[in-house]
């Protein structure tokens, strides 16, 4: 019987020691500068650069290798109109009634309400899908495939889209209106998945501004043993 574990030999690079240092230092700062965006100019965003960010972010680690994710980039104005109007709405009922009073005072700093325009604003929204499960061929046909570590597999390649779409020079923002079942109806997407995020990507506009808010120090986020 042929073992499904099939090794190849590991390409890796050393790198000297201060090379690693620069490397590094460089990355955090240039990730230090990453701010979310709600304020988006309509300017088209140059070819290619979308592809090259999202190939990054498939190339991140997941729950037995099953990659359980699609993302869905939409540019069509009329579907992101829909959507906007869906979160819209579920965001009014939010912040109408389902919102607590902590919830809102932990949002007042960001200035935010229920009102989306990003949503229409930025050229394009790549919206991230979960696959719940899969599909494996069987003799009697196919089967699902349970898909492992789901929700931890679409976080960490999200992280890694946002840092690409950064270095590569755009903004971004993460919304998650709720629930999100809309998104699946809209975009016409299989049972299997499940919404996860939406990402408004683009240049920000020349008025965009930002909340006036300061990182936790590392000391306060990192422990050493």
């Amino acid at each position: 019987m042929t073992s499904a574990y099939q090794p190849t030999p590991l390409e890796f690079e050393r790198l000297p020691p201060d090379e690693m240092r620069a490397r590094a230092r460089e990355f955090a700062a240039r990730m230090q500068r990453r701010r979310s965006v709600r304020d988006f100019s309509p300017e088209p965003i140059p070819e290619g650069v979308l592809e090259d960010a999202l190939r990054a972010a498939a190339t991140a680690p997941s729950g037995a290798h099953q990659q359980p994710w699609t993302f869905v980039v939409v540019r069509d104005p009329a579907l992101k109109a829909q959507i906007r109007e869906a979160a819209e709405v579920v965001e009014q009922e939010s912040w109408g009634g389902r919102m607590s009073e902590e919830w809102r005072a932990a949002l007042a700093p960001l200035g935010v309400d229920w009102r989306k325009p990003h949503l229409t604003e930025a050229p394009a929204l790549i919206v991230v899908f979960a696959r719940v499960w899969g599909e494996r061929t069987t003799p009697n046909g196919t089967e699902r495939a349970k898909h492992y570590y789901v929700d931890e597999s679409c976080g960490i390649a999200v992280g890694m889209l946002i840092a690409a779409l950064h270095l590569a020079g755009l903004a971004t923002l993460t919304h998650t209106p709720s629930p999100m079942r809309f998104l699946r109806e809209v975009l016409g997407r299989p049972q299997n998945e499940r919404a996860f995020i939406v990402l408004p990507v683009g240049y920000p506009a020349p008025h965009a501004v930002v909340p006036d808010l300061q990182r936790k120090d590392l000391s306060e986020v990192v422990v050493y043993r």
